[in-house]
């Protein structure tokens, strides 16, 4: 029997997926509190500052640590500098520079590194858009479209 360590795999880092799903957790967090709190009730100093505090370090988190824990495990653990190019299967992307019959661009992995880290702040610039059109829009209710009808069933208004 073969056993397998999921947290010996080489493209885990648990400071990198506490981080990224700590924030995600943090953010969605605001979720059942903003339900349980009453739309339009004034809100006092030290909630004010409680809350200013935590989402100054809910982005601390999402925007400085989780990018920081992808770079460093890119460049220690998994190997990814500007010497280590990308060659593809096969050598499908290897650079005409190093004998490859096709592509003129040299491909690194820290390239791709740089790319994971900017959809890192997609993902959570994205999150944080949805949580303050969610919070702003909590207490709206859409319209009725019904229309009032007579004991008979019709309507008492004219359709335009």
């Amino acid at each position: 029997m073969i056993a397998i360590d999921p947290l010996e795999w080489p493209g885990v880092n648990m400071a990198f997926l506490v981080s990224f799903f700590g924030a995600i957790a943090m953010t969605l967090a605001v979720i059942p509190y903003g339900k349980r709190r009453p739309v339009g009730k004034p809100v006092s100093w030290g909630e004010a500052m409680l809350g200013a505090a935590y989402a100054f370090f809910t982005m601390f988190v999402a925007f400085g640590v989780a990018p920081h824990q992808w770079i460093d495990h890119a460049d220690k653990n998994l190997g990814w500098s500007k010497d280590k190019i990308i060659y593809g299967p096969g050598g499908f992307l290897k650079p005409t520079a190093l004998g490859g019959f096709w592509n003129p661009i040299t491909l690194q992995y820290e390239a791709v590194r740089d790319i994971v880290v900017v959809l890192i702040h997609v993902v959570y610039f994205g999150l944080i858009i949805f949580i303050w059109k969610w919070w702003q829009s909590r207490g709206e209710t859409k319209p009725s479209t019904e229309v009032a009808t007579s004991t008979f069933g019709r309507p008492l208004v004219r359709k335009s």
